[in-house]
């Protein structure tokens, strides 16, 4: 009769005393150097956030006790005109801030790109208006498209043309803001491009040459599929600081209006989404709406920079 024989069982092996442990607890002490970050997000990031979506759930003062209020919050702001025109105010100083500034920006950079002499000194000329305070630069701007003594009326007049009252009228106020946000930042966009452009081979320039290729032509069918993604990075923060905007025209219509700081400007014409926001909360002690308010901020910043990126995307696909 035949026998099967058997293999043993492994030994189950115990880790003796001091062997090195293995996983998360190994590396403990590396945990620990990166956790102040995670601990101050905690604390001044994600529980300020949602304790300002449970704000927004209840109609609060900011000093008394909370009423819960549920969604009507939120029902109110549907339908609150004045909300809606602050969005509209802040999607036209966006598009009219935003894409002269992502043009001027790749110019910018290719002419960055092309120059032999002095190139640190035109990049540090060109990215010193991001670093200058807004506040400084809000107040410049002011004295620039003032009515009476500015800059650009002075101008205006010297080719024989008329005043225009650019901080006293609906469509002078968004362009002076928007001018503002372009100056400031095209600099910075133009860095980011240069940085782009010094990534794409120098092999596909000479071959384009070579096959008779015009600098048109080069730009459009070798540069801009190069820096496709370069572009989607930009126009999405572009949309998100556009559509946030506060201290640009906060400073510069301060003194235009006797409703309120954050009225911007008469008419509201320069009031945006984050101008109303601070209007309800710190003008009327209204936090709850308030907090309502910066949602819906948010939730719009959000769409349009989904929008964007898929237009982007789509473009580059075809």
């Amino acid at each position: 009769m035949a026998t099967t024989l058997r293999k043993p069982a492994p030994a189950v092996t115990t880790p003796a005393a001091g062997t090195p442990r293995t996983g998360a607890r190994k590396y403990w002490h590396l945990y620990a150097a990166i956790s102040p970050f995670y601990l101050l997000f905690l604390c001044f990031g994600l529980i300020p956030v949602g304790f300002s979506l449970y704000v927004s759930l209840h109609r609060w003062d900011g000093l008394g006790s909370m009423e819960w209020a549920g969604l009507s919050q939120y029902q109110y702001l549907l339908s609150d005109s004045d909300f809606w025109t602050a969005v509209g105010n802040t999607l036209v100083i966006w598009a009219l801030a935003t894409f002269p500034m992502i043009f001027l920006a790749m110019v910018t950079a290719v002419m960055l790109n092309s120059a032999v002499r002095f190139k640190n000194l035109y990049r540090f000329a060109y990215f010193l208006p991001n670093v200058t305070s807004v506040v400084a630069i809000a107040i410049i701007f002011g004295s620039v498209f003032s009515t009476n003594f500015g800059l650009v009326n002075a101008l205006l007049q010297a080719v024989g043309l008329d005043q225009v009252a650019w901080l006293n009228t609906p469509w002078g106020i968004k362009t002076a803001i928007a001018t503002l946000m372009t100056w400031q930042w095209t600099g910075y966009n133009a860095i980011i491009f240069l940085a782009g452009l010094q990534t794409i081979p120098g092999e596909l320039y000479e071959a384009a040459r070579m096959d008779g290729a015009g600098p048109v032509q080069t730009f459009f069918r070798i540069t801009l599929p190069m820096m496709r993604p370069v572009l989607l990075f930009v126009l999405v923060v572009s949309t998100v600081t556009g559509l946030q905007s506060f201290s640009e025209p906060q400073v510069l219509l301060q003194t235009t209006s006797n409703d309120s700081t954050f009225a911007g400007g008469p008419g509201h014409a320069g009031q945006t989404m984050v101008l109303y926001f601070f209007q309800q909360t710190f003008d009327n002690n209204d936090f709850g709406y308030g907090a309502a308010v910066a949602w819906g901020v948010f939730l719009v910043v959000v769409l349009f920079s989904i929008i964007n990126w898929r237009l982007v995307q789509r473009r580059g696909e075809d």
